[in-house]
């Protein structure tokens, strides 16, 4: 159970760690605001310290004037010659001068550590201000600091650096760039492959097809073997002009046709 507790303990202690560490300047300012209640309170105590000295003080101006009244009657008795009343006055002045003794003693007291007191709270005042000024110093700095630290990781954020998140995006973008581009070719270069071959091939099945039309002429009598030099022009020829002589060839053999 011992162990128990004190994994309890521990698990709270560094969840109150955590609360104090979280916003250090809410702390300083209730560590502040406690101190400037406890300071009412040692005022208002203060001001119940400062009665009591005013009441000593008072039984001292008190005493004072009965040993002067008491100085008197007796100095009056004695010059009328009643000695036994002088004498009764007598005790009763010594017990007054001794009570005066005492509030004198007693105000003497009351009064410096009143004084110290006051004193005390003098100087706690002071440094209240000082710890107001210090929040609000800390507060500003701490606002500041972490303003910066901002600024710090945007900064090195927007260098484009293949480490942050910025420069990662760069990259993909890039390589969906690079991709596109090269889906862009590569149906450009499918689109144009073996075009020239095919044109050649054709134009040479166009060249040999003219040589077969014309030695069915020469064999029909249509044409004489002389005249016949469309394979000997095919050959020379382009596979673009290869292919119009062929269609003039093909026609002309037709109106031969026709005429005969």
């Amino acid at each position: 159970m011992g162990k128990v507790w004190n994994a309890v303990r521990a698990q709270f202690n560094k969840l109150a760690n955590w609360f104090w560490t979280r916003d250090p300047i809410a702390q300083m300012q209730l560590e502040y605001d406690r101190a400037v209640e406890q300071m009412k309170e040692g005022r208002k105590g203060l001001e119940q310290y400062r009665g009591l000295v005013e009441r000593v003080n008072r039984q001292v101006v008190d005493g004072e004037k009965r040993v002067q009244q008491l100085t008197a009657k007796i100095k009056a008795y004695l010059k009328a010659g009643d000695r036994a009343t002088a004498g009764q006055l007598a005790i009763q002045l010594q017990s007054a001068e001794k009570d005066l003794a005492e509030n004198k003693e007693q105000l003497k007291l009351h009064e410096a550590a009143y004084q110290n007191n006051v004193e005390k709270i003098k100087h706690a005042t002071k440094k209240l201000g000082q710890v107001r000024e210090k929040i609000q110093k800390y507060e500003a700095e701490l606002k500041m600091s972490n303003a910066e630290a901002e600024l710090a990781r945007l900064s090195q954020t927007f260098n484009f650096d293949v480490t942050t998140d910025f420069g990662q995006l760069e990259q993909v973008i890039q390589e969906k760039i690079d991709l596109n581009r090269a889906t862009v070719r590569v149906a450009s270069d499918l689109s144009s492959e073996g075009v020239e071959e095919i044109k050649a091939e054709k134009a040479l099945e166009a060249s040999q097809a003219e040589d077969l039309l014309a030695k069915f002429e020469v064999d029909m009598g249509l044409k004489t073997p002389e005249s016949t030099k469309i394979e000997t022009s095919v050959k020379a020829l382009g596979p673009e002009e290869a292919v119009a002589e062929e269609d003039k060839a093909i026609t002309a053999a037709s109106k031969q046709t026709e005429t005969n």
